[in-house]
């Protein structure tokens, strides 16, 4: 969070000129960078030593590009708009705006809509859809039976090869490999579906 120092784009004011702001990775790396740095005394939030950090947007190709933004080599003390506006709106509590962080519960569904996937079951909203839902998706109002049919596996997701219990050497190469049959891929693929799963 941050004042608003200059603002050549202009443009309508917000009443609160404390903002906050989006930091993305380029901005992120100048940042740390310069707090990290034991050469900076003072911290860039200091209201009597703090340094001003210049946003500079430039293009690179079709996308913005803002490696070109660095800190100020003076250090600023906040003038008496500045606290003003401080005192009289206060500084947000960026706490406030971290995402919710993932219950036990939640936990437990990740897991076993993880464990699901990889069995090959659809996307069940009875079972899932209180908590997660693919975007676009109507669920209904208390869908959020613990117990449901499962969703009918798909064999071709499910279906693999079994493990050997002894691994397989992988074949020479040599002369006489060249002249082998080929496997067609749509036979091996008839196999896999034949096969029965566990």
């Amino acid at each position: 969070q941050g004042l608003v120092v200059t603002d050549p784009i202009g443009g309508e004011q917000p009443e609160n000129p404390v903002r906050r702001f989006i930091i993305g990775p380029q901005i992120f790396k100048i940042l740390k960078a310069a707090l990290m740095d034991p050469d900076m005394d003072n911290l860039p939030t200091d209201y009597e030593q703090g340094t001003d950090f210049r946003l500079t947007k430039t293009q690179k190709g079709q996308y913005a590009d803002y490696s070109t933004s660095s800190w100020s080599r003076k250090e600023r003390s906040l003038n008496e708009d500045e606290r003003k506006a401080i005192e009289t709106h206060g500084l947000f509590d960026l706490n406030e705006f971290m995402p919710k962080r993932p219950t036990e519960d939640d936990m437990r569904i990740i897991t076993e809509m993880f464990e699901a996937s990889v069995d090959g079951e659809l996307y069940d909203p009875a079972r899932w859809g209180q908590h997660y839902k693919p975007y676009g998706l109507d669920v209904p109002a208390g869908t959020s039976a613990p117990t449901t049919t499962p969703a009918p596996k798909v064999e071709e997701v499910k279906a693999k090869a079994p493990t050997p219990t002894t691994p397989t050497p992988a074949p020479a190469v040599a002369e006489t490999t060249i002249d082998a049959p080929k496997a067609d891929a749509a036979d091996i693929l008839a196999m896999i579906r034949s096969r029965k799963t566990d």
